[in-house]
């Protein structure tokens, strides 16, 4: 596609995702097929938490005594605070944040909750919407002012061991997460200016866009004792000593479904992994006035078949041209299009036709057609993985030459580079390629004879850097 941000705007609307004509900026409205994708995703995301987490709600509200207390985390969102200060015409006593982010809205009950090492540890997470007065320019599913998606895991343990494993945990859920959409994803150490307001670390993973631009959709943090300190949260270990709790938490947001949306569409419209497509088969009868009810009757049977495997279909018996169902099926991104008229119910057949490859084909309709359709569903979910990776490796390049890496990363790659892991080194890289260092890729052994890219020191790290959103 050769305008992207043009393409993404008009898919949003076309294939019914999200209406952004709601009248204040940055915020949109979910239409009902939109909101199906939001939903299977959530489906999966909470399948996979809840073998290890406990699902829980917050309020909205977080009062400003709290949001206060943790001076480097509030300070992390001070510009972008949405503040309640009126409840109908009198004016409050305290103002009231709309939260940005749930830190200082759990933190004092988890202060309440936890006594002895015999509460922890402690994983719970919410899916709610966030609230940030995003300054920039916004852009559906991507910079917005309601995040109305958001997944934020938080934990606190009884060691800083224990904490640095569930980190790791988070870590491999979201690959599960991005496995099963088949994003591609890049996770990088973010760099300490770069880092979530009050974390000891920041593990991030980003994915890259058509038009070269990489975006961040998801984090996980290990936040030391830092909040613990603050909002004290304390526990009585097996030694009978008090000690501050060690915590992590971690999120992702709209912006994954923006990522499946952009990387895997085409000219023709979006192309959904099984895994979320509200449809996952549609079935087309191609109806004449002979045998018109026969096929629907079949397509009736295969339907309620396919439905007994818990594939998702519908049957497409709008009293359309069936170019026109067509070009609806393709443009909404269904996985796979069956077809049956009277001549392929003569046969015993159906055509069948791919979403992510335009490939056609015929089945036998006999008792192994469900599986056999599962199958498809499965290998059009490793043909997508199959080709997003590959392009996104593509979009990788070790760069090695300083005034290399601006032209370089301007082509729409991320770069990699070697660097020494000092912030003054890396602020320049940025300032001087007009570029976001992403952060640690790789760690580089200590008898290593590459110098960082900038100073010429002995390098400590492969970094990384790229144009983002």
């Amino acid at each position: 596609m050769e305008n992207f941000s043009e393409w993404f705007h008009n898919i949003l609307e076309t294939a019914d995702i999200i209406d952004s004509r709601y009248p204040i900026k940055g915020m949109s409205v979910w239409r009902p097929y939109g909101f199906q994708i939001r939903k299977h995703f959530y489906n999966y995301l909470t399948d996979l938490l809840d073998k290890d987490h406990d699902e829980t709600l917050f309020p909205l509200l977080i009062p400003e005594s709290e949001l206060a207390k943790e001076g480097i985390h509030v300070k992390g969102f001070e510009d972008e605070v949405y503040w309640i200060t009126h409840g109908g015409q009198k004016e409050l006593n305290e103002k009231l944040a709309l939260r940005p982010t749930s830190e200082t809205a759990i933190y004092p009950m988890f202060s309440l909750w936890i006594r002895s090492h015999i509460d922890l540890p402690i994983k719970v997470y919410q899916k709610v919407n966030t609230f940030r007065y995003e300054t920039k320019h916004t852009r559906p599913l991507i910079r917005v002012r309601e995040i109305t998606s958001f997944a934020e895991v938080h934990t606190v343990h009884s060691s800083a061991e224990e904490a640095d494993k569930q980190v790791q945990t988070g870590i491999e859920i979201y690959k599960d997460i991005f496995d099963k959409l088949a994003i591609p994803y890049l996770i990088s150490n973010r760099p300490v200016w770069d880092k979530f307001p009050g974390a000891e670390y920041t593990i991030a993973f980003d994915t890259i866009f058509p038009d070269g631009k990489t975006l961040q959709i998801a984090t996980v943090h290990n936040l030391g004792q830092t909040f613990a300190k603050t909002f004290d949260i304390t526990f009585e270990n097996k030694e009978g000593q008090h000690e501050y709790g060690y915590q992590t938490c971690y999120g992702l947001s709209d912006r994954v479904i923006a990522s499946l949306i952009a990387i895997h569409g085409d000219d023709k419209g979006l192309i959904l992994p099984p895994t979320v497509a509200p449809k996952q088969v549609v079935i087309v009868p191609i109806l004449f006035k002979k045998g018109q009810e026969e096929v629907l009757s079949k397509c009736r049977e295969i339907k309620k078949s396919l439905e007994d495997l818990n594939i998702r279909v519908s049957i497409d018996d709008r009293d359309l041209r069936p170019g026109k169902k067509f070009f609806d099926i393709e443009q909404k991104g269904s996985p796979l299009r069956i077809e049956l008229g009277p001549r392929d119910l003569e046969n015993n057949k159906i055509i069948y036709v791919r979403r992510d490859n335009g490939e056609k084909s015929e089945l036998s309709i006999d008792d192994d057609l469900p599986v056999n359709i599962k199958n498809l569903l499965n290998t059009i979910h490793d043909n997508l993985y199959d080709k997003a990776w590959a392009k996104f490796n593509e979009s990788l390049e070790l760069v090695e030459e300083k005034e290399n890496l601006k032209s370089t990363t301007e082509d729409g790659k991320i770069s990699k580079f070697y660097w020494c892991g000092d912030t003054e080194c890396g602020k320049a890289i940025e300032e001087e390629t007009d570029m976001d260092v992403l952060g640690i890729y790789e760690d580089l052994d200590d008898d290593t004879e590459k110098v960082c890219i900038h100073c010429g020191k002995k390098a400590k790290h492969i970094g990384s850097i790229a144009k983002t959103y």
